[in-house]
């Protein structure tokens, strides 16, 4: 879901602001982004909320950090998110795994409709913690988050095939979890 065109223009006026120093403008920019970037990150951390909220704040540390560097190519929301997905993919790989994730608050219905209850989510996100890390990895980069199969390929060094079987195995153990017939 990309920001709407004054969003895009507010952040950039923010990471101006913010790269010269501007303390205020990053504080703006964290509160305007900080939701996306922690929800892509607890998915993809299995849903341990301590280690998302680490991996959130090392995020938003690191572009802090690098904010000179950003060269406007893409929106800030978009660069942001990518730094944090890579934060997240690399902490999975030094624990000697790969990436998980679940549905995105962002997809959900608007007006306070949900597509199920709030004990089906919590199952359904227990069950995809449960999953193997690659597997877990693709199903919420391509499930949830929307991402291609070339772009997961690179992401996470597979071939395009393997990232689609780890989908459809992914899927298959998640049904299985779930008590569904495959």
């Amino acid at each position: 879901m990309s920001p709407a065109p004054a969003a895009e223009s507010d952040d950039a006026d923010d990471v101006r602001a913010a790269a010269a120093g501007d303390r205020s403008a990053f504080q703006r920019l964290y509160r305007q982004h900080v939701d996306r970037v922690y929800g892509a990150v607890y998915r993809l951390a299995g849903y341990d909320h301590a280690r998302a909220e680490d991996l959130t704040q090392d995020a938003f540390v690191r572009a802090w950090q690098k904010l000179e560097g950003f060269r406007h190519e893409s929106s800030f929301g978009t660069w942001l998110y990518r730094l944090a997905v890579n934060l997240a993919l690399m902490d999975i790989r030094s624990r000697g795994s790969d990436p998980v994730s679940m549905m995105d608050e962002d997809s959900l219905p608007e007006h306070g409709e949900t597509p199920f209850c709030a004990a089906e989510r919590e199952e359904l996100e227990r069950a995809i913690g449960r999953l193997p890390p690659r597997a877990r990895a693709v199903l919420v980069l391509h499930d949830i988050e929307g991402w291609r199969h070339e772009d997961i390929g690179v992401e996470l060094g597979m071939a395009v095939g393997s990232s689609k079987a780890q989908l459809h195995r992914a899927r298959g153990l998640l049904r299985k979890v779930l008590g569904e017939a495959s």
